[in-house]
């Protein structure tokens, strides 16, 4: 299966229009975001565990990342709340679900093979002032990319030129690039060489963004 795997391309997808789709787990539901693979798959995907309802237990081979976007996600490591950024490096296992019924934003094998370093951690705990309007917290840097939170107050705009590619979703409030509008639950992916140009709406904006990772892009073996 191939969904928006042109990474040489620029990407908008309002996740909210997408049709939720069914997993391997009964009451585990997905909406693609982009994919390489089957069920074993370079996968970035908004997903969401009806209340009481789990994933089987399961090793990630190459890793996951993911954003607790609505509820609490649970596993044994603990209760991870809306605003919860969480990064599981390859080799971890764990059975994930949700009580209450959660969603959550998660991108599976884009690590580097030999990261190990696993932690979570609140996405609006550390935020800074970097900008007129402009504030943002520092998720994660290594050598192959870098994790932002950031919020913009009312009609503030951000520029960044990262090289090695970017993609974010929105969290809340609005944002606009390229002519286009972005709203809660947009995500947006920019080629490698392409500069982010954003201005928030008169609400302001809040949105999650990883940069430099597209230059390292590959599948697991199937």
């Amino acid at each position: 299966m191939e969904i928006n795997a042109e990474f040489s391309e620029r990407v908008l997808v309002h996740s909210d229009t997408l049709e939720w789709h069914g997993s391997p787990s009964a009451g585990v539901e997905r909406r693609m975001l982009d994919r390489i693979g089957d069920e074993v798959a370079r996968a970035t995907s908004i997903v969401r565990f009806a209340p009481g309802h789990s994933f089987s237990a399961h090793t990630h081979g190459g890793g996951e990342e993911y954003l607790v976007l609505e509820g609490v996600f649970q596993d044994e490591s603990g209760d991870y709340p809306a605003g919860t950024y969480v990064r599981n490096p390859p080799q971890t296992r764990h059975r994930p679900g949700s009580e209450g019924g959660c969603t959550i934003f998660v991108k599976l094998w884009q690590f580097d093979p030999d990261d190990r370093n696993q932690f979570h951690k609140d996405i609006r705990a550390d935020l800074a002032q970097t900008g007129e309007g402009v504030e943002c917290a520092e998720l994660h840097r290594d050598a192959r990319e870098i994790v932002r939170f950031y919020r913009l107050a009312p009609d503030a705009t951000l520029s960044l030129d990262d090289p090695g590619g970017m993609e974010l979703l929105v969290l809340g409030g609005t944002l606009s690039e390229g002519g286009d509008d972005l709203r809660k639950g947009s995500w947006l992916r920019l080629p490698d060489g392409q500069p982010l140009q954003v201005q928030a709406g008169s609400g302001g904006a809040e949105f999650w963004i990883k940069t430099g990772h597209l230059r390292f892009v590959a599948a697991p073996d199937q």
